[in-house]
């Protein structure tokens, strides 16, 4: 399956730790109707709907993008080592495929200037860090990482009232090492990398514009999840924080690339994960490149 893409003076790299289903699709979902479910079952199974499980199959990855001044990270994943009582198959791990996969495009961890985090839930934070001695260090020495402070703000007061496990081993430590930079979700880095507000599924996400004058790609972190919702923008998961502010942000962040030629990098789509969005009807469809 393809993993890079050019385009312009850009490269991009998809980083892919798993491809699972952990969650019911109607779970995930959880106010969908069921008739919905049916009238689409046809194209969802069995990539996006497993039809032996019920699940809803989901690509965990991350994206690395090189221009020609800086390699940059998005996202970062699950994580080795980590305790996640929510989901006892990440507890633990020892997986070798994202670090392979960073070291299959020649990027180094000490290569990356920039780990950008588009929100601060479990599966986007896990390689953050990594075990050292007993001690969660960064695993990117060289990288500024890039926290919304509103998300961060947020996440400090619900790991005061209950403590979490991927903030405490994978966010807190990065900031104690000083190697953070708060930003605003409108912040511009460079020529070639500026935030997008897409507040919803966290309290302050944002999606990646990518190349010069930022056309050239557009990474969604959590705004979406499935071509489900890229046919029904409304369609809310569970983890969302606000469902109704998801949607109005997801419509708005897929209408600024709609039937134009900037490739949409989505981190939980089927495998390639990266196409062209077009309107279709009320929604979207995703023309994926081959």
């Amino acid at each position: 399956m393809r993993t890079s893409f050019k385009v312009n003076d850009i490269t991009i790299h998809r980083i892919v730790e798993e491809v699972a289903g952990h969650t019911k699709f109607n779970e995930f979902f959880p106010n969908i109707a069921p008739e919905l479910v049916e009238e689409n079952r046809s194209w969802l199974e069995p990539v996006t709907l497993d039809p032996k499980t019920g699940n809803i199959t989901l690509v965990y990855q991350a994206f690395v993008v090189q221009t020609p001044q800086h390699t940059v990270l998005l996202d970062t994943c699950i994580g080795n080592d980590k305790i996640r009582p929510q989901r006892p198959s990440w507890t633990g791990r020892k997986d070798p495929h994202f670090m392979a996969g960073l070291a299959a495009i020649g990027v180094a961890p000490g290569d990356i200037d920039f780990v950008m985090c588009t929100h601060l839930h479990l599966d986007h934070v896990g390689w953050n860090t990594k075990l050292d001695n007993g001690r969660w260090v960064p695993t990117f020495p060289n990288a500024r990482y890039l926290f919304s402070k509103k998300e961060l703000d947020h996440w400090d007061e619900v790991n005061k009232a209950t403590p979490l496990s991927h903030y405490e081993d994978s966010v807190l430590p990065v900031v104690a090492a000083k190697k953070v930079d708060f930003v605003t979700t409108d912040h511009m880095v460079n020529d070639y990398f500026s935030l997008m507000p897409t507040p919803g599924h966290s309290y302050d996400h944002y999606a990646v514009k990518l190349g010069k004058g930022g056309k050239d790609a557009l990474y969604t972190g959590d705004a979406i999840h499935s071509l489900m919702q890229l046919k029904y923008p409304d369609l809310a998961m569970r983890a969302d924080y606000d469902g109704a502010q998801g949607a109005a942000s997801r419509r708005k962040m897929l209408e600024s690339i709609a039937d134009t030629p900037t490739l949409c990098c989505a981190a939980h789509f089927p495998e390639p994960s990266v196409g062209l969005i077009k309107r279709a009807g009320n929604g979207f469809r995703c023309e994926f490149v081959q």
